[in-house]
């Protein structure tokens, strides 16, 4: 293995995952999934994280998965099982990216709920390109976030795009014209979502991602519905607005 793995900070509400291979564009290598799945299950574990930012140091976001580690493992297997844990991930999360992001980096870049992109930001899945078969998840992901055709010109034919065109075609849900811009940016809309009612936030996600892949349960909506008409963060939402001051969300 070569450089460091994945580091996680929590802090408050706040987590973050820092991918730390710039020397390498920020490769994943077996251990780093290892790494990430246990990042990821201590988030989840964490009752006070209602917000997960993924960043990575140097030029580039992540160049995806090491061949010579796919290979020897013969599948996709754990880095599908990274992108599906960031998916399902009970907070929200938010994804900084400030430069390439190539192969299956772009799965777990669609795994986010908030994509925010600087100028140096790109996109390539070249699997095509060198015999691969992308794994189910990915698919998934791709056509419910960006749509059929869009997943086709990218996996398919392997056509690369810039921070405009990722914008374009939904990959990014925000871009900005600077570094600096992205970064301000990103730590104004952590700061917002942390403040938001996160019981309510948690269903919600969950409902829309249900409704993305066809599986909407209405039901488990319903449910929901009345859990929150019935908590504590609404009341405190009723009387924040009567009070005209910020609502203090308790998750209860």
């Amino acid at each position: 293995m070569s450089g460091d793995i994945p580091s996680l900070d929590i802090c408050g509400p706040l987590a973050t995952l820092r991918l730390r291979r710039p020397d390498k564009a920020n490769r994943l290598e077996e251990a780093d999934l290892t790494a990430l799945l246990e990042c990821l299950a201590r988030v989840e574990a964490a009752p006070q994280v209602r917000v997960l930012l993924l960043r990575a140091e140097g030029r580039h976001f992540c160049a995806g998965y090491s061949f010579d580690d796919l290979a020897a493992a013969g599948d996709g297997g754990r880095f599908e099982a990274v992108a599906d844990a960031l998916e399902n991930l009970r907070p929200l999360t938010v994804a900084e990216v400030q430069g390439g992001v190539f192969g299956g980096a772009t799965d777990i870049l669609l795994a986010c709920d908030f994509r925010l992109g600087g100028p140096a930001a790109q996109m390539l899945m070249p699997a095509a390109r060198f015999g691969l078969h992308l794994y189910a998840g990915l698919f998934r992901r791709y056509v419910s976030r960006l749509g059929l055709n869009a997943a086709k010109r990218l996996i398919l034919a392997c056509e690369k795009l810039d921070a405009r065109g990722m914008l374009e075609v939904g990959l990014l849900t925000h871009l900005y014209d600077s570094r600096e811009r992205l970064a301000e940016a990103t730590e104004a809309l952590v700061a917002e979502l942390t403040e938001l009612a996160p019981l309510a936030l948690v269903g919600m996600k969950r409902h829309l991602n249900a409704a993305a892949g066809g599986g909407l349960d209405r039901a488990a909506v319903e449910a929901d519905v009345r859990r929150c008409a019935a908590s504590a963060d609404f009341q405190e939402g009723l009387r924040a607005l009567r009070e005209k001051r910020p609502p203090r969300f308790e998750g209860r």
